[in-house]
Order: C-alpha cells, then sequence, then structure tokens
C-alpha cells in the first residue's frame, strides 16, 4: 500500500498506516483505491460555499420537478377517468 500527501508518496506496510494516516498521508491501496484519508484535511472556503450553493440549487430543481410531476400525475388520471369505457375485443 501507498502513503500520498502532496508531490511525497512512500510504500508502506499495515504497521505503518496509522502514523501515515494521522501525520496527513491519505492511505491507497496497491490499485490506487483511497482506504483512508489522512487527518486534518481541509476544503477551501470558496469551494465549499461552492459545493453548498449547487447543492441548494439542485434540492429547488428537484422540488420544482416533484410539483410537475404531481401536477402530470392528476392530469393523466383525470384523462383516465374521462376515457369511455370501449368495446372489448370480440364484441
Amino acid at each position: 500500500m501507498r502513503a500520498t500527501k502532496g508531490n511525497r508518496e512512500y510504500t508502506i506496510d499495515e504497521s505503518q498506516k496509522k502514523h501515515y494516516q494521522e501525520a496527513g498521508f491519505d492511505i491507497l491501496d496497491d490499485d490506487g483505491n483511497v482506504i483512508v484519508y489522512g487527518r486534518g484535511k481541509t476544503v477551501p472556503y470558496d469551494d465549499h460555499m461552492k459545493a453548498v450553493k449547487e447543492i441548494e440549487r439542485l434540492q429547488e430543481l428537484c422540488a420544482d420537478l416533484q410539483v410537475e410531476k404531481s401536477e402530470l400525475e392528476k392530469e393523466l388520471s383525470l384523462k383516465e377517468e374521462k376515457k369511455p369505457a370501449g368495446k372489448k375485443a370480440g364484441e
């Protein structure tokens, strides 16, 4: 497994994993998948606010789509109620 932080990368074993994680290194398996993230990570405020705004936008979009879906379901049920009972096949 590997420990990476910035441009530093070390090959480590299981016994060193905790030490490197607490030093802020991400621990990756041999395929490059993150096993655990290093401690003390922070996200820049601008990136955080972009994410918050995107979440709010998506929540509004979801609410709008739920309303639209509800209206379409009502419209569909009204059309089905107005539809006259047709003749059965073979009559």
